[in-house]
């Protein structure tokens, strides 16, 4: 398995690559230290796993996953966290990404996520309690289009995202590969849709349902 680290820590990241590269069956072939370095070189090195941080600068792991899926459809996204809450396990694999691995847990854990997740399974940390994935999918089935976020489109959900991470019209236009135009026109209809009229109100809106939350930048 070809393998994709991504973490903002370099001696994580040398850590990691150290327990990979002793595997038989796994290979690390490149290393980001930011959502948008590792956006980019899953697109040049087309890796079978993504090792994936939450927090990173620039674009946050939350963001990347569903970026780096659109991207590379096949390529299969673990996340590491430092955190246990079911807004990011949520979101996560929403995403796409296929198992949630706390940093706490020993390495044979993230190995166990690793090959779970080439083989196309979910791999959820053992220290996060089973009913997080059981609450998700009965709020799911329960409340399918409750609150208006749901009723974005999925790029409409990416700007939503990345503008309340505080990223600047061009900054999003880079990282989606459209026009600053096109951001903008993205932007007001959701603001039109959710009936919110300025940024301020974005950012409560987005921490009130759980699609970002301030203590994921404090790492």
């Amino acid at each position: 398995m070809r393998v994709l680290l991504a973490d903002d820590h370099a001696i994580v990241r040398e850590g990691l690559k150290q327990v990979l590269d002793d595997q038989q069956d796994m290979e690390v072939v490149g290393e980001a230290s930011d959502g948008v370095e590792a956006l980019e070189k899953a697109k040049s090195l087309r890796p079978d796993i993504v090792l994936l941080d939450i927090a990173m600068p620039r674009l946050s792991g939350l963001e990347a996953v569903g970026l780096i899926k659109d991207a590379v459809p096949d390529v299969r996204i673990v996340v590491l966290s430092m955190h246990k809450k079911e807004a990011y396990v949520h979101q996560v694999f929403t995403s796409g990404a296929l198992g949630y691995v706390l940093k706490a847990s020993p390495n044979s854990e993230v190995l166990e996520a690793i090959r779970a997740a080439r083989r196309g399974e979910y791999f959820l940390s053992s220290k996060i309690r089973a009913d997080v994935i059981g609450a998700y999918l009965e709020s799911r089935k329960e409340r399918p289009t409750v609150r208006g976020y749901d009723l974005l489109s999925e790029r409409e959900q990416q700007v939503f995202r990345l503008v309340v991470e505080g990223s600047s019209t061009k900054k999003i236009a880079d990282v989606l590969c459209v026009s600053p135009k096109t951001v903008e026109k993205h932007r007001a209809n959701v603001m039109k849709k959710l009936d919110i009229h300025d940024l301020v109100g974005m950012v409560k809106y987005a921490v009130k349902i759980g699609v970002v939350d301030p203590d994921l930048w404090q790492d």
